[in-house]
């Protein structure tokens, strides 16, 4: 199930890539239509214990606020690089890639965050069933991502 929602999600990535436009109504669409199918999978995965649920899903929640705000920002460097890519200097290039990786940390630093307020709200367990799924989830994400865009080429002028 979680492979069939990856490939579904990067399917409905990598054709938003092909026809980008920056819209904000797009991309709520694509997270929306991600989250239902993310919460399945953290529902099945995590299984938070009966006394635990609505503080769980309290703080889930809230982290899949952050987590959405963070793949907007993604996906803006993501329609940026589709814009540039085929004239990408090496200041523009730098300029990017720092971007990505201080997303990147963003991103890490969320679900570390996130893994202590799940422990206050349920479990140890729980906690670490949400960090593992997400460690799984996000660098697969970034990998259906990153196999979608294309390589880009140094200049030889």
């Amino acid at each position: 199930m979680m492979k069939r929602m990856i490939m579904m999600f990067a399917g409905m990535f990598a054709a938003m890539f092909t026809y980008a436009q920056s819209d904000v109504e797009q991309v709520d669409l694509i997270q929306s239509i991600y989250g239902i199918e993310k919460k399945a999978i953290v529902e099945e995965f995590i299984q938070p214990k009966v006394e635990n649920r609505v503080p769980f899903w309290e703080v889930y929640d809230a982290y899949e606020v952050e987590r959405k705000a963070l793949g907007k920002e993604r996906f803006d460097l993501l329609i940026e690089f589709g814009e540039k890519f085929e004239n990408l200097s090496n200041e523009e290039a730098d300029a990017w890639m720092k971007e990505v990786i201080s997303l990147g940390k963003r991103q890490n630093k969320l679900v570390d965050t996130y893994y202590n307020k799940v422990k206050k709200a349920s479990s140890p367990i729980v906690a670490m069933r949400f960090y593992m799924l997400e460690a799984y989830l996000l660098p697969a994400n970034r990998y259906e991502i990153l196999d979608a865009i294309p390589f880009p080429e140094e200049s030889h002028e």
